[in-house]
């Protein structure tokens, strides 16, 4: 991976380290992402007593750690393994995962333009990594429309190619939350009524409405975060309830938790 972090890592802060020598009390790893070295005392590798050590970390091996101190003047610091949970080492591995994937991306792009991908990354990513820390936070911010390409000083013609690679690749982040509606409707016209209401509530194509039986149908909205999807669920129930009662019908609505 060609990212590279500058200067050094902050305590508590997750890196991700190879182990470069196992020894007796202590095993040597370089951070990754620092290129700097670091220190895992034998008491730092497992809870409980360790009589091995090479049972936990051997040469060549990938860990997450926790950073417990940093010394600068050394410019080496201490990590800890055993203090990183199964949920903090799967987080970061996916974080540098989709790092590797923003690379490919960037590496496509130069390829397609017969540039040599690693130079290439390197001047595009200056301007950008004043703002991100990374490529596909980047990435998905300018998916999500929340950046323009055009604000990092780019070339034109690789702007474009690099916006319309990145937004062929990436897909917007998107939320999901569901609601139940319960529409009933004695009228003449009452299957018409309910035909209405759903109409009404299914008023973009991100409100999907599904028939469950007995009057009762399952709504689900997609928005790019909570709070829209929240806002869209409150604006496609209160339409159709409210188109329901002035049609003289029964209309009720659950948030799914």
């Amino acid at each position: 991976m060609l990212y590279k972090k500058t200067g050094l890592p902050e305590d508590s802060e997750l890196v991700m380290c190879t182990v470069n020598k196992v020894l007796p009390n202590s095993v040597f790893v370089v951070l990754d992402e620092y290129g700097i070295d670091g220190l895992i005392h034998i008491s730092e590798v497992s809870p409980g007593r360790i009589r091995n050590i090479r049972d936990y970390v051997k040469e060549g091996k990938k860990v997450v750690c926790k950073v417990l101190r940093v010394y600068a003047e050394k410019g080496q610091v201490d990590v800890s393994l055993r203090r990183v949970n199964e949920g903090q080492r799967r987080n970061k591995v996916m974080d540098l995962k989709q790092e590797e994937k923003a690379e490919k991306i960037l590496e496509y792009v130069a390829k397609s333009m017969k540039k040599d991908p690693i130079k290439f990354y390197h001047e595009i990513t200056p301007n950008i990594f004043k703002k991100y820390d990374g490529l596909h936070n980047f990435f998905i911010d300018l998916v999500n429309g929340e950046t323009k390409i055009e604000e990092y000083g780019l070339e034109k013609n690789i702007a474009h190619e690099l916006d319309l690679v990145i937004k062929q690749r990436l897909k917007p982040a998107e939320v999901s939350i569901k609601g139940s509606l319960t529409l009933i409707s004695h009228a003449p016209d009452g299957v018409e009524v309910i035909k209405g209401a759903i109409k009404k509530a299914a008023f973009e194509d991100n409100v999907d409405i599904k028939y469950l039986g007995g009057g009762k149908y399952d709504i689900e909205v997609k928005a790019k975060d909570y709070p829209e999807a929240e806002e869209m669920m409150k604006k496609a129930s209160t339409a159709a309830l409210t188109y329901m009662k002035a049609k003289g019908s029964i209309g009720d609505f659950s948030r799914e938790k």
